[in-house]
């Protein structure tokens, strides 16, 4: 990754500022860090600080090119190689990282920090939970897939072998078909990680029971 410098994503807060416990959670595609604020009185988390990050702006190739919020383009709708430019992902998971690091910078210990995200905020999610050289809190995935799946053995850092894992998705959703998110939560299952996998009858979209076992499971990693 570049040790270029550049601010920091712009991001909107919600929690005390003496916080221990931060939950970093990325919008998806076209979205903006507005999107999962409402959850988070449902979250019944009063201690604990969240973040959602806006992404950059760029066109969006399956787009017809239009510019919007994004982590990164993607270029076809099909699942081969070359879907998504590997510069952009790398360039959003190095900008998450700097996020992680500014709120370690605030006081809070890496293994308070959960990483989430949902659709292409969940793909970054992933890619740089496992990327990050400290132990996070957990890693959650919503509705969401693996980015740059042949570099994940030799990227990967053994200090989140262990870290939580949440995986949910919509078993009707026409988005991001849900054998994509299968797929990604067996890989990290078969290599022996704590991983949780729930589906829901339901498309590219969060429910109220999925709401629920975040809520739980947020529980078991911020607070156990």
């Amino acid at each position: 990754m570049s040790d270029e410098q550049t601010e920091l994503l712009p991001c909107e807060a919600l929690g005390p500022d003496d916080a221990t416990q931060v939950v970093i959670w990325l919008h998806g595609l076209g979205a903006n860090g507005h999107d999962f604020v409402p959850i988070v009185p449902l979250l019944q988390r009063p201690r604990t600080r969240f973040v959602f990050p806006h992404a950059p702006s760029m066109p969006v190739t399956i787009n017809m090119g239009h510019v919007m919020p994004a982590w990164y383009d993607i270029l076809h709708m099909g699942e081969g190689p070359n879907r998504e430019p590997d510069a952009q992902v790398i360039e959003s998971t190095r900008r998450v990282h700097d996020l992680i690091e500014a709120e370690r910078t605030r006081g809070i210990d890496a293994n308070q920090i959960v990483l989430a995200g949902f659709s292409q905020g969940g793909a970054i999610a992933l890619h740089a939970g496992i990327r990050y050289p400290e132990t996070l809190a957990g890693i959650m995935v919503l509705s969401a897939y693996e980015l740059r799946t042949d570099s994940r053995q030799r990227e990967a850092h053994t200090v989140n072998a262990e870290t939580p894992m949440l995986f949910c998705h919509g078993s009707l959703d026409p988005v991001v078909p849900v054998h994509r998110g299968r797929r990604a939560f067996e890989a990290y299952e078969q290599e022996g990680r704590s991983c949780t996998w729930q589906d829901y009858p339901m498309g590219h979209e969060v429910c109220g029971p999925e709401i629920e076992l975040i809520r739980t499971w947020f529980g078991r990693c911020l607070d156990e």
